[in-house]
């Protein structure tokens, strides 16, 4: 028990310190930052329940005023902004990004994590992502999908990047990555 605390902790932390990589903030109020990567990782190392979880305790974090995200944010108005969508997302994206992880150990390493990653980090995050530029922006449907096309490929970058560190660990460290040892 105490352990599965340790590794929740120690994501949620991984996940704000790369919130410290300088953030590009977009026209629209959304800002393009490197903690997608930590959701990404969360979730294809811890698992789903786990990876979920040490992003939901970021993000009660920030919602009670802790500025974790990239650029010193925190509070209860992130949830009224455009970024609002994607926060919401991230402990979902980490959960999604854990059970595909946990459900293809047949598959090589980079291969699930990759796929993983694609899918929690990436597709999830921007389903809610969408949904909530959509209802706090006054722009068309069509008109936020395109805004959100800016993301792709950081974000292709980061799941790569994922992968990459998940191939590693199951190599020199396979009993760190708990999503495949569980």
């Amino acid at each position: 028990m105490e352990r599965n605390i340790a590794y929740i902790a120690l994501f949620a932390a991984l996940t704000a310190a790369l919130g410290f990589i300088p953030i590009i903030t977009l026209g629209f109020g959304v800002p393009i930052t490197a903690q997608t990567l930590g959701v990404m990782l969360s979730g294809c190392i811890l698992g789903a329940w786990r990876g979920g979880l040490a992003i939901l305790l970021l993000i009660i974090l920030v919602a009670l005023g802790v500025p974790l995200l990239a650029g010193g944010r925190g509070g209860l108005g992130l949830f009224l902004s455009p970024s609002a969508g994607f926060l919401i997302g991230w402990p979902v994206g980490a959960f999604v990004s854990g059970l595909i992880m946990e459900r293809s150990k047949t598959l090589k390493p980079l291969l699930s994590s990759l796929i993983a990653s694609i899918i929690g980090g990436i597709l999830v995050i921007y389903t809610s992502g969408v949904i909530g530029m959509f209802v706090i922006l006054d722009q068309t449907f069509i008109e936020i999908l395109y805004l959100a096309m800016a993301f792709i490929p950081g974000d292709m970058i980061k799941a790569v990047i994922s992968g990459m560190i998940v191939m590693l660990l199951c190599k020199y460290r396979p009993h760190s990555v708990i999503s495949r040892n569980g």
